[in-house]
Order: C-alpha cells, then sequence, then structure tokens
C-alpha cells in the first residue's frame, strides 16, 4: 500500500493513499464503496494494480482466478492492451468493482 502522510507540527495529520485502494479498504471494513467517477471502467482498470496490491494478490493470483495468463494481466494493468467484456467481467467479480460490465 502506498500511503503518503502529512505532518503538521510534527505529527501526522492526513494520510493520503490512491483511490483504488481507498476503495479496497473501504469493502474490507464493510462499507459501501462510493465510485463515482466519471468513466469507471477505465478509471478503475487504470488502478487495477493498485488494487490488486491493495488486496494482497498478486498478479498469478489474480490472473490465474480471471482465468488468463499473468503476461496478458500485466499488459493490461501497463494499459498495452484492452481487456474484452468478458475479461472485465472476471476481474470485477475478482476484485468485488463495480462499473466494469460495459465499455467506455
Amino acid at each position: 500500500m502506498s500511503v503518503q502522510v502529512i505532518m503538521r507540527d510534527g505529527q501526522a495529520e492526513y494520510a493520503v493513499l490512491p483511490w483504488a485502494e481507498y476503495q479496497a479498504l473501504l469493502r474490507a471494513a464493510g462499507q459501501a464503496t462510493t465510485e463515482t467517477a466519471a468513466e469507471p471502467t477505465r478509471t478503475a482498470l487504470g488502478q487495477l494494480k493498485s488494487l490488486r496490491e491493495a488486496q494482497g494478490q498478486s498478479l498469478e493470483q489474480l490472473a490465474r482466478a480471471v482465468g488468463i495468463s499473468p503476461h496478458y494481466l500485466g499488459l493490461i494493468e501497463s494499459g498495452e492492451r484492452e481487456p474484452d467484456e468478458a475479461i472485465k467481467r472476471g476481474l470485477a467479480r475478482v476484485l468485488g468493482v463495480s462499473g466494469w460490465e460495459s465499455g467506455s
């Protein structure tokens, strides 16, 4: 997890973390998420690696759970490949993300 701590007068005042990691923490705590991005598919897919890491999954674990190769998942995470609808649904199911069902 990549967290930035903002200090004031020598005391930690705020913790800043990537949106996908925040969403994963909300899900882990049983809280409703607030996915309000204008383009949830593109935004979430752009944060796929952070979301996967926030949930403690390796590239290999997620790829096998979705039914694709780790190499192909790496290409999706890097933005070099756009997954088809079936893979988006699989990623959404395994990661607990909504809004990936339709293309953008």
